[in-house]
């Protein structure tokens, strides 16, 4: 048996809430990647969600609402700079970080006092938090560290032996990144994971923003040091250095470059297109595509470019590569 994937019909969608009052998780598109829904307010439900990804404790979720009146509703803070924010980027691929109420349970934001909130750009995850009535914590709907899903297949491959989940199917996700996430709490905003969202965006409205480097666990999720991972061992190579690492190879490597980079028999090239929203949304699958190749390993060619949601993918192929023991 698999997990259940499911039309998002209305019907489909209340069975959905249903699951979700009984304390089960729900998979769930969004414009970002798949994620995996729980019940906000519930420590069991949010407990099982971790106990299925395997996720560390300290890794806090989302809480994905409706709308900024939902949002106001679960933290403390909420300002001028949000309403704003919320105006420009609600519906989409923005989390914000305030102070959170006591609704939000701690367990869901690894005992932190503050939460990040977001609403999804997607119908089906609006139809779904609307028909649950009540904020919902979601993580990417994938094993811990793995590389996150952007179909629903991805999750029923990823839960292959969760046979209870049910999926709903909402396509391919047209972002294909995880959310920006801006910290509001501090004196100074902070992007804690960069997104679609960038700081050329952000700036004119909540002023300088800080931008950590990459590192250890903080109050976002995902920007532990190995993320978004392929289980084949994984590096970043420079375009210029790909040829003498191709000749130099002593098994079949899985190329993830630009179509039309130069790549030869036994490698193969999983060809990435230049524009970089296209880039963004296929990354993610075209990482586990190459994952499931049979290759030894992946080489990453990192892109040149710079700016916008190029930063974002940065991001993702260099916790992708840094898992301990992978190619260096």
């Amino acid at each position: 048996m698999v997990p259940v994937i499911l039309e998002p019909t209305s019907d489909n969608i209340a069975r959905c809430a249903e699951c979700l009052r009984r304390g089960l998780p729900v998979a769930f598109p969004t414009e970002t990647v798949y994620g995996l829904a729980c019940d906000a307010r519930s420590e069991a439900a949010v407990g099982e969600v971790y106990r299925l990804k395997r996720r560390p404790p300290s890794n806090p979720l989302i809480a994905h609402v409706t709308d900024a009146a939902m949002a106001k509703r679960v933290v403390i803070g909420w300002d001028k700079r949000a309403d704003r924010l919320a105006e420009l980027f609600w519906p989409g691929p923005l989390a914000m970080i305030f102070t959170r109420r006591s609704e939000i349970c701690a367990l869901s934001v690894g005992g932190r006092t503050s939460v990040a909130v977001r609403v999804p750009a997607h119908p089906v995850a609006l139809q779904l938090i609307a028909a649950f009535g009540s904020p919902l914590s979601a993580p990417s709907a994938n094993r811990s560290g793995r590389v996150s899903p952007t179909t629903a297949a991805h999750v029923a491959e990823e839960f292959a032996d969760a046979p209870d989940l049910l999926i709903l199917d909402g396509g391919p996700c047209d972002v294909g990144l995880e959310s920006t996430v801006l910290d509001l709490s501090r004196a100074r905003p902070m992007i804690l994971r960069p997104g679609a969202i960038g700081v050329a965006d952000l700036e004119p409205i909540v002023g300088a923003v800080a931008v950590p480097s990459i590192g250890g666990q903080s109050s976002s999720p995902g920007t532990s040091a190995s993320h978004y991972a392929p289980e084949t061992p994984t590096a970043l190579v420079e375009e210029a250095d790909l040829a003498a690492r191709l000749a130099s190879a002593t098994s079949r490597l899985a190329v993830l470059a630009f179509a039309g980079t130069p790549v030869s028999a036994p490698h193969e090239l999983f060809a990435m297109p230049r524009h970089a929203s296209a880039y963004a949304q296929l990354l993610y699958a075209t990482l586990r595509r190459a994952d499931a190749s049979g290759a030894e390993s992946v080489l990453i060619v990192a892109p040149s470019e710079r700016g916008g949601i190029w930063d974002a993918a940065h991001d993702r192929i260099r916790r992708a590569a840094a898992k301990r023991g992978r190619l260096a």
